[in-house]
């Protein structure tokens, strides 16, 4: 046997991302819904809605927005809003998102999604009240988005709220998100307990 029909043996084929029209295949937390924007070229450039009320996805009215802008690399993780619900627009550069359940009484409690964003195939990605997220900010460029919300920001009462880093024991230096959402479970065990 030759290494080459050795590799190819253990090799493992890859799962089906999309389907023949270009959907996802993911299954998503419960609540989490990515809706595909398509890119408008016109003489002047290019056109892309981030946002429409008629496409059905807002939780609410939308109120409050912000622009993020990332550098190279940069992470936030791991928080979660126990009333406001996300709506993530990336304009540039690529974004990983990665999203966990611990909605208690959710059917995908213990689920985990990973999924990759960028303004080359716009999406406008909702997160509900109480999934825990991360973003990173992948490649050697910057990354930015465009977060819409059904709540205002109240300054002196965030509802934002942030698992410590020491709590997920791992080191700062690690930049992998997955291996963060690895630790995740065991860190909301832990708060739990407390």
């Amino acid at each position: 046997m030759t290494d080459r029909q050795d590799a190819e043996g253990a090799a493992a084929q890859d799962e089906q991302l999309v389907t023949a029209d270009w959907r996802s295949t993911a299954d998503l937390i419960d609540g989490v819904v990515v809706h595909e924007v398509r890119n408008v070229v016109t003489r002047n450039g290019i056109t892309t809605e981030v946002f429409r009320q008629d496409w059905g996805i807002a939780a609410g009215e939308v109120t409050h927005a912000i622009h993020v802008h990332f550098r190279a690399g940069a992470i936030s993780a791991w928080h979660s809003h126990k009333e406001k619900t996300d709506h993530l627009f990336v304009v540039a550069g690529l974004l990983r998102a990665v999203l966990y359940d611990d909605r208690e009484g959710s059917p995908t409690r213990g689920m985990l999604n990973e999924l990759y964003l960028s303004h080359s195939r716009p999406q406008l990605v909702v997160i509900p009240p109480r999934v825990f997220h991360g973003l990173q900010a992948l490649g050697s460029d910057p990354a930015a988005f465009v977060n819409y919300f059904d709540r205002l920001y109240e300054y002196a009462d965030p509802d934002d709220h942030r698992l410590p880093q020491k709590k997920l024991r791992r080191p700062v230096e690690q930049p992998e998100m997955v291996a963060l959402a690895a630790a995740l479970p065991g860190a909301l065990a832990r708060a739990r307990a407390r």
